[in-house]
C-alpha cells in the first residue's frame, strides 16, 4: 500500500509514469505506461504494462530506460490499451513527476490518435517537478534521495516512478505546508494553464512565460503576431493553452 499521509483525497489521484520512443510529446510513442491509483481510503492499485510504439525504438531512448524493441515485441499496441487506460483515469486527479510539460500531452495525443475520449478538464493536476522547482534541485532521482532519504531503486521503470511520484508529492505536501486538498494544491501549482506557458502579469493579465514573446501580453501577441499563436495551436501544448490561444484570436480577429 502507498501511504499518502499528507494529502488529503476526496476522489482517486491516478499518478502517471511514462517511457516513450523519444522527447516530442507530438510524434514520439509510449513503450511504457504505469498508473498508481491511489483511493481516498488509502488503498491503491497499480497499473503497468509495457506498449507496443508501432516503430523501432531509437537507441537513445532505450539507453535511458532499458526498453528496447524486443521488450514490446508482443506487448499491446496502445490503441488497444486506451479504452482500459481511460476507465482507470475516469473521475480521477491526475500526478506525476513532470507531466505536465511531457506525459500528460503525450497521453493526449495517443488518445486522440487511438479515438478514445480523455480529457483534462475538472481535475486537479499535481506536477511534483513543479513543486520542486520551486524549492529545490529538479531530476525524481534526486527529489526521492532529498524528500524520502533513500536512493530511487529502477529509475525509469514507469511503476517504479509513478509509486516515488506519489511519495514524492506527499512528502512536498508536509515539508512546505502545502495544501492537502488536491483541488487546493492544483490552484498553488497552476496560475494560469497547467504547463506554465502563460502567467499573471500586472493587472492581472494572461502573459507568457516562454519564447520570444515572453512578458508579453497575449492579448497583445493576438494583434501583433496571430501567426505565432497560429504555430503554438499546431504544438502538443496542452489544450488549457490552446483554449486560452483561441480565445485571443477570437477577441481580436473573430476567429477561434
Amino acid at each position: 500500500m502507498t501511504r499518502l499521509r499528507h494529502l488529503t483525497l476526496d476522489r482517486p489521484l491516478a499518478v502517471i509514469d511514462l517511457e516513450s520512443t523519444g522527447t516530442d510529446p507530438a510524434t514520439d510513442r509510449v513503450v511504457e505506461v504505469a498508473v498508481l491509483t491511489v483511493a481516498p481510503d488509502g488503498t491503491d492499485e497499480l497499473f503497468a504494462t509495457r506498449v507496443n510504439p508501432g516503430r523501432p525504438i531509437p537507441a537513445a531512448a532505450s539507453a535511458v530506460h532499458g526498453i528496447g524493441d524486443a521488450d514490446v515485441r508482443d506487448a499491446p499496441a496502445f490503441a488497444a490499451l486506451a479504452p482500459v487506460l481511460a476507465r482507470r483515469l475516469a473521475e480521477s486527479d491526475l500526478a506525476g513527476f513532470g507531466i505536465a510539460g511531457f506525459d500528460l500531452p503525450l497521453l493526449v495525443n495517443e488518445f486522440a490518435r487511438a479515438g478514445v475520449a480523455f480529457s483534462l478538464a475538472g481535475r486537479a493536476i499535481l506536477d511534483a517537478l513543479a513543486v520542486y522547482r520551486r524549492h529545490e534541485a529538479r531530476t525524481l532521482s534526486a527529489a526521492v534521495a532529498f524528500y524520502l532519504g533513500r536512493d530511487h531503486a529502477d529509475a525509469h521503470a514507469a511503476g517504479a516512478d509513478a509509486v516515488a511520484a506519489a511519495a514524492v508529492l506527499d512528502a512536498q505536501v508536509a515539508r512546505y505546508g502545502l495544501p492537502a486538498a488536491p483541488a487546493d494544491l492544483h490552484a498553488v501549482l497552476v496560475e494560469v494553464d497547467v504547463a506554465g506557458k502563460f502567467r499573471r502579469g500586472p493587472g492581472g493579465a494572461v502573459v507568457f512565460a516562454f519564447g520570444k514573446h515572453a512578458g508579453r501580453p497575449l492579448a497583445d501577441v493576438a494583434r501583433t503576431d496571430a501567426d505565432y499563436l497560429g504555430w503554438m495551436l499546431t504544438r502538443p501544448f496542452l489544450v488549457d493553452a490552446h483554449d486560452l490561444v483561441r480565445a485571443a484570436l477570437a477577441a481580436v480577429h473573430g476567429r477561434r
